[in-house]
């Protein structure tokens, strides 16, 4: 079969994989008990990502019946430096839609195994397959302490993804390797969501309060900066990335690296969710894209005088929506209008008025 397996891996290569290795599709019995120790320390919070059915995402077969071997690929993606006045910043790996190329290039492959005989499915940004330990298993780098997978010379700014299948498959052995004595990505983290072995407290990271549901914890909201949508400090400091040169030269007709806040915030549901479709937005509710954005503008805005952000802080506190005013709430004390955030003191929600009766810590107040 190495002849075979030599044929699927320059396939995988041609079709625009940067990395690819072979993994046994045995369950994962270590990963899912990581899995189930953090969920029941709380450290998942309500992350359902693969955290949701361990038994299922820790188990190739239960996408599969009769897995025998996993293909798994990683897609490097790039990333463009944003800056700015009331611009909020989008990661890297959400700058672009590199899961379908990812999955399209992971689909010849599949494609191949099918017409050969084999059964193949595709299995990318699912909660059906814990993807980083695949490819771990499969040989393609170890855990970083900041939790993502490194690629040796190559850093961790890598899509994941695999295809599943029935072909018996020579699997690649893991690499032994860590981070040694290096602890940059921990001591970069701006909430502290990386605790010395390693481990992510989500209820921390930046990067899933973007995504969780409910109102944005009060005292992580400064440390936001102008974070829309995901977090790159623990890869940035990484010096195994520094080494690496990932910097958006190419598509940036295509790339969103910035959004525009008051614009968010003056878009119809229908408008946000046509641009950022492709973003895990809780329960596809558009209100969250504009409570990120409220918090960016608080954190990023000059000051309120301007008459687009006064008009911006005003919609908020009028809102429909009492999740909404709460934020704005709290963007209007953090830009100075104590006028506008008094007037929600006698709001109908109680969680709006808690915002009003609580004044913005001066570590917290706009320089």
């Amino acid at each position: 079969m190495s002849d075979y397996l030599d044929s699927l891996l320059a396939l995988a290569e041609q079709s625009g994989l940067d990395a690819v290795g072979v993994a046994s599709a045995e369950p994962f019995a270590e990963a899912r008990g990581v899995l189930e120790e953090r969920r029941d320390r709380g450290l998942a919070s309500s992350m359902q990502f693969t955290y949701r059915n361990p038994k299922r995402s820790c188990d190739p077969s239960v996408a599969l019946a009769g897995a025998q071997s996993l293909i798994v690929g990683a897609l490097k993606y790039e990333k463009s430096e944003t800056g700015g006045e009331m611009l909020a910043r989008v990661a890297a790996y959400a700058q672009r839609d590199y899961y379908s190329d990812l999955r399209a290039a992971l689909e010849t492959v599949a494609e191949r195994l099918r017409d050969d005989g084999h059964q193949a499915c595709v299995v990318v940004d699912d909660n059906a397959l814990m993807d980083r330990e695949a490819a771990r298993r499969a040989g393609l780098g170890w855990y970083g302490k900041n939790t993502c997978l490194l690629i040796p010379k190559r850093g961790s700014r890598f899509v994941l993804g695999s295809v599943i299948t029935t072909a018996a498959l020579m699997p690649n052995d893991p690499i032994e390797r860590n981070c040694g004595a290096c602890c940059a990505c921990q001591l970069a983290c701006p909430t502290g969501a990386l605790d010395i072995a390693g481990q992510l407290d989500a209820r921390k990271c930046l990067a899933w309060l973007l995504q969780a549901e409910g109102i944005f914890p009060r005292e992580h909201r400064a440390a936001l900066g102008n974070r829309f949508y995901g977090c790159d400090d623990c890869q940035d400091v990484c010096p195994v990335n520094s080494r690496t040169s990932q910097r958006g030269t190419q598509n940036e007709e295509d790339r969103l690296a910035s959004v525009a806040v008051l614009d968010v915030l003056a878009s119809s549901d229908e408008e946000l969710m046509s641009r950022y479709s492709r973003f895990y937005i809780p329960r596809r509710q558009p209100r969250y894209l504009r409570r990120n954005a409220l918090l960016v503008l608080a954190n990023t805005a000059p000051g309120a005088d301007a008459p687009d952000v006064a008009s911006a802080l005003q919609d908020s506190i009028e809102h429909d929506d009492p999740m909404l005013r709460a934020h704005g709430v709290w963007a209007a004390q953090r830009l100075g209008r104590f006028d506008l955030a008094e007037r929600a003191s006698s709001d109908t929600d109680a969680r709006v008025r808690e915002e009003a009766r609580r004044p913005v810590p001066l570590s917290e107040m706009s320089s």
